[in-house]
C-alpha cells in the first residue's frame, strides 16, 4: 500500500483542515449529497470520507476537509493513490464524487473557476476487466422457482414472489424492498417504483406468470396494507415490516444453494432482464425506460448476450447470391 509521505503534494495539511465547518447550506459536500437518493448518499458519503482521510493522513472526514483548497497537485496525487489501493470501478466512483463536490464548491463561490477546471482535470481510470456479473439461464430460474414452490411455508411463497419480481421487472434490490402493496396492480401487473435511483418514479410491468406468483403471496400475507414483501419469523409468521436489501441477498443465497445454482447476485437478474428483452428485439429506448436508466448507453452495458446475439443480428441481412455449381 502506498504511503502518503511518498506524495509530497499531500503533506501540506494546514490549509486543507477546516477549523470551523460552514453551515450545511453552504457546505459543498452537504449540498451534493442532498441531491442523491438515500442509498447513493450513504455510499458516496463513505467514499468522500475516505478521500478526506487519504488527503489529510486521517485528520479529516468529508465535513472537516476544506474542499475549496484542493488544487491539481492534490487531486492528481489522490488519483495515483486510488489506482494503487482500489479497483478501477471503485476508484472511478470516488473520482466522480470528488468532481461533483468540487462542482458544488464552484457553484457556492468557494472555488475559483480556473482552479476548479485544473483540479477536476484528472482522467478516469481505464477498466480493462471482463464484464461484471452474469445472466441466469432458464434452467437455473426454473430450479430456483421449484425450490420455492416446494417450500409450503410463508417463506416459500414470499421468496417465489421476490424472485418473480426480480426476474420479471429487473428492479434493483432497494427498489424491490421499497415496494408497498398499493404499488402493485394485480389486474395489469403494474409496479409503481417510487424514488428509484436518482429519486425518479417509474412504472414497470410484470409478465403474466409473475403476476400469479405475487398474487399467491398476497393471499398468504392476508393482503394487508404495508410493504409488499415482508420478513417471515422462525415461527412462520409474516411480520408486518419491510424486508432489508441484505435480507434479499440472504434469501437468494439460500435458494441458490438449495437449487444447486451457481452463485449470483440480485443484480444478475437485472442483467438477465435487460439481455433477454434486447434479444427478443425490444428497442433499447423501451428497455432503458423499464430499467430506469437515464441514458441508453448505460442499458447497453448490461447486455450479456455475447457473440450469439451478434451472429443472430447479421442474419437479417440478405445477400442476393446464387451459389455456383461445382463440377
Amino acid at each position: 500500500m502506498t504511503e502518503l509521505n511518498q506524495h509530497p503534494q499531500l503533506q501540506e495539511l494546514s490549509e486543507l483542515v477546516l477549523v470551523t465547518p460552514p453551515p450545511l447550506t453552504a457546505h459543498p459536500v452537504a449540498v451534493y449529497l442532498a441531491q442523491l437518493s438515500p442509498a447513493s448518499r450513504q455510499a458516496m458519503r463513505h467514499y468522500l470520507d475516505k478521500i478526506a482521510s487519504i488527503l489529510t493522513s486521517g485528520r479529516c472526514d468529508a465535513d472537516t476537509l476544506n474542499w475549496a483548497a484542493l488544487r491539481y497537485q492534490q487531486t492528481a496525487a489522490l488519483r495515483a493513490i486510488l489506482v494503487e489501493q482500489f479497483s478501477p470501478h471503485t476508484a472511478n466512483l470516488m473520482l466522480c464524487a470528488l468532481r461533483r463536490v468540487l462542482k458544488e464548491a464552484l457553484r457556492l463561490d468557494l472555488l475559483d473557476a480556473k482552479d476548479y477546471a485544473r483540479a477536476v482535470d484528472v482522467a478516469s481510470i481505464k477498466v480493462t476487466k471482463k464484464l461484471r456479473g452474469r445472466v441466469l439461464t432458464g434452467v437455473e430460474i426454473t430450479a430456483l422457482m421449484n425450490v420455492c414452490q416446494a417450500d409450503l411455508t410463508p417463506s416459500g411463497a414470499r421468496d417465489a414472489a421476490l424472485i418473480a419480481i426480480l426476474r420479471g421487472s429487473g428492479l434493483r434490490r432497494r427498489e424491490v424492498v421499497n415496494l408497498d402493496l398499493c404499488d402493485f396492480n394485480p389486474s395489469t401487473g403494474a409496479l409503481e417504483v417510487r424514488s428509484g435511483k436518482g429519486g425518479k418514479d417509474r412504472t414497470v410491468y410484470l409478465p403474466t406468470g409473475a403476476i400469479g406468483v405475487v398474487s399467491d403471496w398476497l393471499v398468504v400475507c392476508s393482503n394487508a396494507l404495508g410493504p409488499l414483501l415482508c420478513p417471515v419469523s422462525k415461527g412462520k409468521r409474516v411480520m408486518r415490516r419491510r424486508m432489508t436489501s441484505q435480507a434479499v441477498l440472504f434469501v437468494l443465497q439460500k435458494r441458490a444453494k438449495e437449487a444447486g445454482v451457481a452463485a449470483f447476485s440480485a443484480h444478475d437478474f437485472r442483467r438477465t432482464f435487460i439481455s433477454e428483452l434486447l434479444d427478443a428485439g425490444v428497442d433499447i429506448v423501451t428497455v432503458q425506460r423499464l430499467a430506469g436508466h437515464a441514458d441508453p448507453a448505460t442499458t447497453s452495458r448490461y447486455d450479456r448476450r455475447g457473440e450469439a446475439a451478434k451472429r443472430k443480428a447479421v442474419e437479417v441481412l440478405h445477400i442476393p447470391y446464387v451459389p455456383r455449381r461445382h463440377l
